[in-house]
Formats: C-alpha cells, structure tokens, sequence
C-alpha cells in the first residue's frame, strides 16, 4: 500500500507515492484565506497606508518618480500592487513621462521583456519607462551614511528620484528574516559593494542573521539602513498564501510594512514538528525552481531554522526542473564557479572565510555548510548533468531519489513533506 502526494513542480504540480514503511509526515502551514477581492484589498491598503501620508500627498509635485519592483525571481504581484500607485501618481498631477519603473534585479541577469509584461501587464509595459538595474554599471551614485570600506552605491535614477517606491513580498528570507520593506532598492538596485557587504562570511555566520528574525538581525538592519539612505519613501508589499494568492497587503512606510506583514507571514507560516526527519521532499515550484541557484533555497531555509529540519546525514529531495540549469546572471555564474571549488564543500567554506565572497557566491559558501551535513538531491532536472557536476546528488524523480536513500539510510525512514518550502517555518520542538 502506498500513499500519494503532491507539491509544486514548476508552473504544475507533481504527484508522487511513498511506501508503506515510510513515516510520513505532511506539512502545510496553517490555513489562511486567501483575499476574496485582491484589487479592492490593494485599493483599500493604498487609501490607508501605514505610517506616512497618502502618495498622492507624497508625489504631488514631483517631478521624477521611480517604482523599484522585484524581478522574475520573485513572486511579488507586481502587476496588483503598482496600477493603485500609478492611479495615485496620476491623480497627483506626476505624468506618464515623469515616471520610471525600475526592475531590481540585483546580481542577477537582466530581465526580459516577456518577462517584464508577466509581472507587469503589457498596458504598464507599453505606456511607462521600464528599465533594469545593473548592478556593474558605471551609473550608480554613492550616498552619505555607508559603513567604513563600503560606501552606498546604488542606480542614480533611484537615489537623484523626487519620489522612491519599491514593491516586495513579505516572506521568511534566509539572511534577512523576512523579505519585503527596503530590500527591493537596498539590494535589488544595489552595487556589488553593498551585495557583498550584506552577503558576506561576517554578516551570514552571525546567529542572529537567520529565518524569521527581524529585530536583533545585522543584514535586516542593514538593509534598513541602506534603505533609509537611499530615500526610500513608500512601499508596496504583500504577503502569500501557499497557492500564491494574497492574503495580506499593505502600502506605506517601508519599515511599517514590513514589520506588520511580517506579523502576519510569522502566524501564517509557522509550523511545529515534534523531531528531526531522516529525509525532507521541499517542493518549491515556479518561479524558484527556474535555477539551481534558487531552487537550492528549499534545502538552506529547512536546514538554517533555528534546529536543523533534517538530522545529519540525511537528505533533502528538490524536485526541480532548473531548464536555466545553475543559472544565467552573474551572480548564478559565481555561484556554480564557487561549488567546482577543488577542495569540495571545505574548501568552498575555508575561502570564503579567508577572501571573502563576491555577490552570488554566498549561494555556495551557505549550501557549502548544509551539504556538509546532508544530501541534497534534485529530482526531475532538465539536465542533470549540470547540476550533479556542482556537488549536488540528482535523480529522474522523487521515487528514484528515495530508493537510493533507503539503500543508505534503511527502509523505515520518517520523511517529511513540505510542499512550499520557501513559505513554511518548520520549528523543531526536540531533537529526538
């Protein structure tokens, strides 16, 4: 007798079985009603915004307006949270020319332009400036407030804007508790000194710098801090359900914001489980699993909780298809240089202490430290090949994956399922 499951496969889902003798355990956060009226809920949320005036109020005058929004790295319903704000700017007398709409893509590769209608919508795409940041240009402007050594460097369109806004989600993030607020502009419309100030040994070793942590943790401050130089003014942030549906939306100061979705994402996202598992099957589906350099957030987010999801030497299955394989920006690219390290995950750990880490290879100093202690196999990729050559373990399917594993593990396995891995906060109440 078996039993069938589910969780996110790209755009899909994928169902597998397990055998009897596996202890399984299913895990899916507490159920939250998804908003019935999105559109309305956004409208709403903008006539009301939390901690500073209306935008109307903030862009009347202005003359140059900038929306950072997330890019197709990130689920943010960019295309529900900026028309209420471009109606708002409208109102406010800022024209169609006097806006830019900037995409925050970080280290990452530039965006496409089916991608930019995808998050956007074509209308929005077609009557607006829409343009990506990068990270290497030589157009960036440096601001007063930087630490010693890393001075603020972000896109000049950004920082010389009359009005600064940023769209975001508002889920748990590995390095800053949770995502949302300023990181849009601090990190997405950064230079590569900010990146790898933020992202680096220092930063990511401190105990505080972990899942779900907001108040005491050193990146969320420093995001904070870059954010608040930078002038950011106003944001549009929301918070997911596990189908990808909204169930929380709020517009305004960006540390408000955050702070008051966080709220919500930490009661909608937390979920006791009694023991560390032999095995964990983390779902993460489209748009993560575009990339091995994304998808590989499954196996860190369980591993990095508070207690480690997964016991030592035992495994966690990704089913993945990463048909961009390790990635295609450049900070993916230092990524999968970092993991053919040929001193293995030791050596990858030992450098990164002693040199530091350029922005994208923190991705391997981190998964460098979880494949120290566990498997991690990615089933279902479209060329495993190049995802077994960065040290990971690969399989056709989850079945497959957990056939190798019990060879190696025994039969009896306590497996746990988590079908949305980047939006679910296992706490481990014992190590039993």
């Amino acid at each position: 007798m078996v039993s069938q499951w589910k969780v996110p496969f790209g755009r899909g889902t994928l169902s597998f079985q397990l055998p009897k003798e596996v202890r399984a355990t299913f895990l899916e956060p507490p159920l939250v009603e998804p908003l019935d009226n999105p559109q309305w809920a956004a409208d709403q949320a903008l006539q009301h915004p939390l901690g500073t005036l209306p935008l109307h109020d903030l862009a009347s005058g202005k003359r140059a307006v900038v929306i950072a929004v997330t890019d197709a790295t990130r689920a943010c319903p960019d295309a529900l949270l900026v028309p209420p704000m471009l109606r708002a700017l409208a109102v406010a007398g800022v024209p169609d020319d006097a806006v830019t709409i900037l995409v925050a893509v970080g280290a990452h590769r530039a965006s496409t332009l089916a991608e930019k209608k995808e998050k956007l919508g074509e209308e929005i795409v077609a009557r607006y400036r829409v343009i990506d940041h990068d990270a290497a240009s030589d157009d960036l402007v440096t601001i007063p407030g930087g630490p010693e050594g890393h001075p603020f460097r972000l896109n000049r369109r950004a920082v010389e804007a009359d009005l600064l806004i940023a769209t975001g989600i508002v889920e748990p993030h590995q390095y800053a508790g949770f995502s949302g607020g300023g990181k849009t502009v601090s990190i997405g419309c950064a230079d590569e000194g900010i990146i790898a100030w933020t992202h680096g040994p220092a930063m990511l070793d401190d105990p505080a710098t972990r899942l779900a942590n907001l108040e005491t943790n050193p990146f969320q401050l420093a995001v904070r801090r870059v954010a608040r130089a930078a002038g950011l003014r106003f944001v549009a942030n929301a918070v997911l359900g596990p189908e990808g549906r909204p169930i929380a939306i709020a517009y305004g100061d960006p540390e408000r914001v955050q702070d008051h979705l966080a709220d919500v994402a930490r009661r909608a996202m937390t979920v006791a489980v009694p023991h560390q598992f032999d095995v964990a099957i983390a779902g993460v589906g489209y748009p993560k699993d575009e990339n091995l350099y994304q998808a590989s957030r499954a196996a860190s987010y369980l591993q990095f909780a508070p207690v480690p999801v997964v016991r030592d030497g035992g495994a966690i299955i990704i089913p993945a298809r990463c048909p961009e394989g390790a990635g295609e920006g450049v900070g993916e690219r230092r990524f999968a240089a970092s993991m053919r390290h040929p001193g293995g995950m030791d050596g990858i750990i030992d450098e990164a202490r002693t040199t530091g880490i350029r922005p994208g290879a923190q991705r391997a100093y981190v998964m460098a430290q979880v494949l120290s202690s566990v498997e991690v196999i990615i089933t279902g990729a479209v060329d495993p090949d190049v995802i077994s050559a960065l040290g990971f373990g690969v399989a056709s399917d989850i079945g497959a994956g957990l056939d190798a594993l019990r060879l190696r593990l025994g039969t009896k396995l306590r497996v746990l399922v988590v079908p949305h891995a980047l939006t679910t906060l296992p706490v481990v109440t014992t190590n039993a």
